[in-house]
């Protein structure tokens, strides 16, 4: 349950003191300038391909900085909403319904809430991926994979958050986070369906929980 833990309450942890939370970026040699890759086409398209698809669910593998994995179920719906459900022995769970991100252990009975403008998974979630914006670092595109980068230092610090795409499909392959520490967490997604229809209750932050934790 430690190890599942790793991604976000360690992360967490670490941009509680810089009010930010980190959830995905990867190391990769960029191939072309930011400038001359954020006007390709092909890239854009991907980009809109995936804020297109509104809902989605899957299935997932975590690797850690340490090195552990931990699985699970995910599950998103535009623009803000996504829920983590880790497979036993781990008690966490993860939620944003588009104003916050909590972050739970059902064993322990805890939740921690941070705010989902501050972490790069907005960034993930918008309805819009604009590649001319000043959010992306760079694009690279090569046969089997279109990566984009994206951070604002202004607001998530050093974090970065990063998207590897299928340029054929167009397809969400992985996304991963590197942490002001400059550690790397990695998601990698599969057995995807969208066009999911969700309750409510799927995206809901236990506030009271929440608030019970910050005053206890």
């Amino acid at each position: 349950m430690r190890n599942a833990s790793n991604l976000l309450i360690g992360i967490a942890r670490t941009f509680k003191k810089q009010s930010t939370l980190a959830f995905i970026a990867t190391s990769l040699i960029v191939a072309s300038s930011i400038g001359a890759s954020a006007e390709s086409g092909t890239a854009q398209k991907i980009a809109d391909h995936f804020a297109s698809v509104k809902t989605m669910m899957g299935e997932f593998v975590q690797l850690s900085p340490d090195g552990n994995q931990v699985a699970g179920k995910f599950f998103i719906s535009r623009p803000g909403k996504l829920r983590f459900n880790y497979e036993k022995p781990s008690a966490v769970r993860v939620i944003s319904d588009g104003k916050n991100l909590a972050v739970g252990n059902q064993k322990l009975k805890t939740w921690s809430l941070y705010p989902l403008r501050t972490t790069p998974l907005k960034l993930l979630l918008s309805d819009k991926i604009d590649l001319s914006a000043k959010t992306v670092k760079s694009v690279t595109e090569d046969e089997n994979l279109t990566t984009i980068v994206m951070g604002n230092k202004s607001v998530f610090g050093k974090s970065t958050i990063t998207m590897m795409f299928d340029p054929k499909t167009y397809e969400l392959r992985q996304w991963t986070i590197k942490d002001a520490q400059g550690k790397d967490t990695t998601v990698m997604i599969f057995n995807i369906k969208t066009g999911v229809d969700f309750a409510r209750s799927v995206f809901r932050v236990p506030y009271e929980s929440a608030r019970k934790n910050k005053n206890g």
